[in-house]
């Protein structure tokens, strides 16, 4: 060859491998850029909370600080405010620290001072004055604009309800409660350790007219112990004690003029004093601080099927303090709660997650902390009066790897689970966000639709390379691969509103095809063996012999479909969705796994069928030959000699068919019914990692919690077939090796 010619060849092979590399390098970067974009994603959800110090002031008073009984801070961090022992309610402007306003309560009786004040519901104060009585006082920020447009808030404190001194005796605590329909409570604990209730109902009566009820009454707790602590939830129905003793107590207040005792068990085995009591938001799980300094978080769970009602059980065990825990204030925005000890430390918690948020000290031990309503602005004093001002930046307390991938008790559950909801429509609804359920539905949809789709392929691809006629394979290769080119939408419509309903009628048929359709295979092949002697039927003996078993599956599959109701009625009652229930307990879904299978599975036969048609035709003729010419007979020779020299591009085809099977979306979307359960019963359905992205994604606002957990769903995904992958090539690569050429 001319010199030149060479030097021109192998210049042009050298770019060629450049490009070449290049490209697949570019690629390969290309796709870890891609999972590093939605991965960065994800990132957030797993960082601690934070915060920023906005000021920190003296406060402006002559009063000492530990004569300040509360504290509060607004929404928009401008105005904490502190209340006094003298009923001053001073409101501060930051940075600085001047007095902004200061409103003075009005006393129920003249002197009056405020001996404590209860923090509930944001902005709401229960105020527990010196001589008995006590009163409930609303602090309100009402917010305007003026001609230039910038806003002007304005401070109010209104007062919501009033109890007079009891005349049973001296007050320690109290807590009074405004619902919904107006109705007053207040439940105080007296001198002599008992509580006493009180209770103001409002009702109209058949004619409109306004009716009032007073109810008072008694509660005694537990005999020989001393009430420590309590908590009442926002409408007044239930009522909460904790006692020295470590016993936990749980009322029912909800009827007016009565109560009943619904708990009375001991929180701790070594009966630790209960310190500290507060319900978080939602009104369902109790908080409880011990004088050790744990905090753990209890709600009424069915302790068995047989039980009457339910009972109280601690749920959640949080981080502890070193200190015993002084005051508890649940969020109002979450289910995170702050707690301070004695020692004046104050730790953030989320009690789902079980995460411990953030630690804060203060220079001298903190008396006095609160969030604000929306948990954005954290609030506190100091022995020495100082006031700290932080902002809190807390996006994502409730994911953790727990709620992730573990089992979480959630309330209203009797036990923990893997559970996804992400909203309903209440205000105090806790999001849950398992990815297990959702990754055990991708796998169990897609290895159904796999034990569907393989064998049919795999077989099928066997027939016609090594025994169909050529004209044969002429046709069916192209029909199978235009039905790749079927769009996934039109299966998942199909399946979902037409195979789905058809099979909802016709179940018993179904599996009696299952037993009929091979029984007559066999049948017809044993009577092939009688029947092929006979030089009318040899031509077809030569690749054509699916003419003759066409008829014998049509045959199958009537009679299946005729006697299917007849095999209803005589073995399930007429009706085998009810027996499958009340036999068992397994619902039968409408879109449920079988569909999957079908519709899937219907998806993903052209892949493995064409590569393995494909692997299975290119392998030498010399071998075929060979294995013929030493006496082994044509399906000797596929099972010994064919299949496993083609075994690698049968393997690969099946590993792709698994990857597009695990990716697919619409056609799970539509067909099957989008329930995150695990379980792998084939009459329900399921809820995979691509189809709840889909559902989820529109409503997902950009950077909240449900929209990083989808993008890490999307990870998962991309994690998961990236394994799949990279395991199909390694084996792909051992067969390749072991059979010498593919």
């Amino acid at each position: 060859m001319n010199h030149k010619i060479l030097k021109r060849v192998k210049r042009r092979d050298r770019i060629a491998r450049h490009v070449i590399t290049v490209g697949g390098m570019a690629i390969i970067f290309s796709v870890l850029l891609i999972l590093f974009l939605i991965a960065r994603v994800t990132f957030p959800l797993f960082q601690g909370a934070r915060t920023d110090e906005v000021t920190q002031f003296p406060l402006t008073s002559s009063a000492p600080a530990t004569s300040l009984v509360a504290a509060g801070l607004d929404d928009y961090l401008e105005y904490p405010f502190v209340f006094d022992a003298q009923g001053v309610v001073r409101f501060y402007a930051p940075p600085t620290g001047r007095v902004a306003r200061e409103i003075r309560l009005e006393p129920p009786a003249a002197g009056a001072t405020v001996k404590s004040v209860e923090r509930f519901a944001g902005l709401s104060f229960g105020v527990l004055w010196d001589d008995g009585s006590q009163t409930l006082e609303h602090v309100r920020f009402t917010t305007s604009f003026d001609e230039q447009g910038r806003r002007l808030q304005d401070q109010q404190v209104v007062r919501l309800a009033a109890f007079p001194a009891p005349r049973e005796g001296a007050v320690k605590q109290a807590l009074t409660r405004v619902s919904e329909d107006g109705r007053q409570t207040q439940v105080a604990l007296l001198a002599d350790g008992s509580l006493l209730v009180r209770q103001h109902v409002e009702s109209e009566d058949l004619f409109g007219n306004l009716e009032t009820a007073d109810h008072a009454f008694t509660l005694t707790g537990q005999p020989d112990e001393a009430v420590a602590a309590l908590a009442m939830d926002h409408a007044g129905g239930a009522l909460y004690a904790g006692t020295d003793q470590g016993t936990l107590l749980r009322w029912d207040l909800s009827e007016p003029g009565e109560a009943e005792l619904l708990d009375r068990l001991p929180a701790f085995p070594d009966r630790r004093a209960i310190t500290a009591l507060a319900l978080v938001f939602g009104d369902v799980s109790l908080a409880v601080g011990d004088a050790k300094g744990g905090l753990s978080t209890w709600f009424p769970v069915r302790v068995s099927e047989q039980a009457q009602g339910k009972h109280l059980q601690r749920i959640h065990t949080l981080t502890s303090h070193n200190a015993a825990v002084k005051t508890i204030y649940p969020s109002l925005r979450d289910k995170s709660l702050i707690s301070v000890d004695a020692a004046g430390v104050l730790h953030l918690d989320h009690m789902t997650s079980e995460r411990h948020l953030l630690s804060l000290q203060t220079r001298a031990p903190m008396l006095n902390s609160t969030l604000s309503p929306d948990g954005r602005g954290l609030f506190a004093v100091d022995a020495d009066g100082m006031a700290y001002l932080w902002r809190v930046h807390n996006p994502h307390p409730e994911v953790g790897w727990k709620t992730l991938f573990g089992k979480v008790w959630y309330e209203g559950y009797d036990e923990p689970g893997y559970v996804w909801q992400s909203s309903a429509a209440t205000d105090d609804f806790e999001p849950k966000m398992s990815l297990t359920p959702l990754i055990f539905g991708t796998i169990k949809g897609t290895l159904y639709a796999m034990l569907f789709a393989v064998p049919l392929a795999i077989l099928g691809a066997i027939y016609t390379s090594q025994f169909g006629h050529p004209r044969l394979r002429g046709m069916i290769k192209p029909a199978v691969e235009v039905m790749a080119a079927i769009p996934s939408v039109i299966i998942g419509f199909l399946a979902a509103l037409w195979l789905a309903p058809l099979l909802e009628k016709s179940i018993p048929s179904l599996f009696l095809s299952l037993a009929f359709v091979p029984l007559f295979l066999l049948g017809a092949m044993i009577l092939w063996q009688f029947v092929c002697k006979s030089p009318r039927f040899k031509n077809l003996d030569r690749g054509l012999e699916f003419l003759l078993l066409a008829p014998v599956l049509i045959a199958a599959v009537f009679c299946a479909v005729k006697l299917g109701p007849v095999a209803e009625t005589a073995l399930f009652g007429g009706n085998f969705k009810l027996w499958l229930f009340s036999e068992t307990g397994i619902r039968y879904d409408t879109r449920n796994n079988i569909i999957i299978a079908f519709a899937l599975g219907f998806a993903v036969i052209p892949i493995i069928f064409t590569m393995a048609e494909d692997a299975l035709s290119n392998v030498p003729g010399s071998l075929k030959a060979a294995s013929l010419a030493l006496g082994a007979s044509r399906w000797q020779t596929v099972w010994r000699v064919i299949l496993p020299s083609g075994s690698p591009g049968i393997f690969a085809g099946t590993m792709i068919g698994f990857g597009r099977a695990i990716g697919e979306t619409m056609i799970v979307l539509m067909a099957t019914g989008n329930t995150a359960i695990m379980d792998w019963s084939i009459f329900n359905g399921m809820r995979p990692l691509s189809s709840n992205i889909a559902v989820e994604i529109p409503e997902a606002p950009v950077g909240g919690t449900l929209y990083r957990v989808l993008f890490l769903s999307a990870v998962i995904l991309f994690v998961m077939t990236f394994i799949l992958n990279t395991v199909a090539e390694l084996v792909r690569q051992h067969l390749r090796k072991k059979y010498g050429r593919f």
